[in-house]
């Protein structure tokens, strides 16, 4: 069956970051801790770039799971703060749910931990909804490869689009005209080869 093609649009989406706690975060073995960290933090800053609602939600963090990440904490100070007490699919919470449809949007950009529960269950949900849902690959971690594709199939085979990060701030910035400075900086900070093609672009321009 062929899937018409949904870009994103940052009039339309919201950033759902779930469960990216401090115990959680330690069971994430498909990525290395410092590329996650820079992948989550990265997609933050793409948020933040096109102003786009960010929720942020943890679950049950008097347990193992433990506390938000701090450097989430810091990013989105102002964003709605869902601290679930208990449920394992954030989409069970009645608070996250009404604060995803309180923006009006449409297109739920999500990432967490761990990918197979935590990011699977409330995507599936969302899509059974009626939501536009656009998993963040590279922001979302689990237990090893197996887990993680195994995942990324059962989420792809229920309409969910998988995307990492780069390709999410590319698709909501539709054309370099718009903020070439802008959206460089931003890859430049995340991907350091990408300085490279900005230091070029700033010889060029004799700047």
């Amino acid at each position: 069956m062929t899937v018409p093609y949904k870009r994103l649009n940052k009039d339309d989406a919201v950033v759902l970051l779930i469960d990216h706690q401090s115990g959680l975060i330690s069971l994430v073995q498909d990525f290395t801790p410092s590329d996650f960290k820079n992948n989550v933090l990265a997609l933050g800053a793409v948020a933040k770039f096109f102003n786009l609602p960010t929720i942020l939600t943890t679950s049950f963090e008097q347990g193992p799971n433990g506390p938000l990440v701090p450097e989430l904490k810091e990013l989105f100070p102002g964003a709605p703060y869902i601290a679930r007490p208990g449920q394992i699919n954030a989409w069970d919470n009645e608070d996250f749910v009404a604060a995803i449809k309180s923006t009006g949007r449409k297109q739920l950009i999500l990432a967490g931990v761990v990918t197979d529960v935590c990011v699977a269950f409330p995507a599936l949900s969302a899509i059974a909804e009626g939501f536009d849902v656009f998993v963040v690959t590279d922001a979302s971690g689990t237990f090893d490869k197996t887990v993680q594709q195994a995942a990324w199939s059962r989420m792809s085979a229920a309409g969910v689009q998988l995307m990492n990060w780069f390709s999410v701030a590319c698709e909501l910035h539709r054309d370099w005209r718009n903020d070439i400075e802008g959206l460089g900086n931003l890859l430049s900070n995340h991907i350091p080869n990408y300085r490279n093609l900005m230091t070029s672009y700033f010889t060029l321009i004799g700047k």
